[in-house]
């Protein structure tokens, strides 16, 4: 397995470095730097600092995703899911997390609340063309496989 080099700055005396839990994971955890516990109500939303700036380097990108955990046990995500950490970013990555559960969740100092997986990036230069070339899709969207979705646009 490959690696590569990123300088983090720690902003916050809170802050947790991410590591991998196992060897063969693809995500590193991202923890709360909170000074004080939190309680996050059903349905309401939370930005939450990590008090951590990367350097992520050119031609990549850090992905942030949901702890499956979190969701399966007290319905907390986050709402923008994956978030990117583009390599020009040098601010504190923060996080948007959401109680999608029916109880107020408590977040306490340090608590694991995302992972994060550092991916290739690849720019695409687009190039308008009159037509596309056709496919045996084509343009069948949601529902092209057989669940049907009406939208009226009257």
């Amino acid at each position: 397995m490959s690696k590569i080099d990123i300088p983090v700055q720690v902003l916050r005396s809170e802050a947790v470095l991410p590591r991998y839990m196992t060897n063969l994971a693809a995500g590193m955890d991202l923890h709360a730097a909170i000074p004080a516990p939190l309680m996050l109500d059903p349905g309401a939303r939370i930005l939450v600092p990590t008090g951590l700036a990367l350097a992520i380097p050119p031609g990549y990108e850090g992905q942030v995703r949901p702890r499956s955990g979190l969701a399966l046990k007290h319905g907390v995500t986050l709402v923008n899911s994956p978030g990117t950490i583009d390599a020009d970013y040098r601010g504190e990555i923060s996080l948007i997390l959401i109680n999608h559960g029916q109880e107020a969740f408590h977040l306490k100092p340090g608590d694991r609340i995302a992972q994060m997986v550092i991916a290739r990036v690849l720019q695409a230069s687009l190039r308008e063309v009159p037509l596309l070339d056709e496919t045996p899709r084509n343009s069948g969207g949601f529902g092209h496989t057989g669940f049907r979705i009406e939208i009226d646009n009257a």
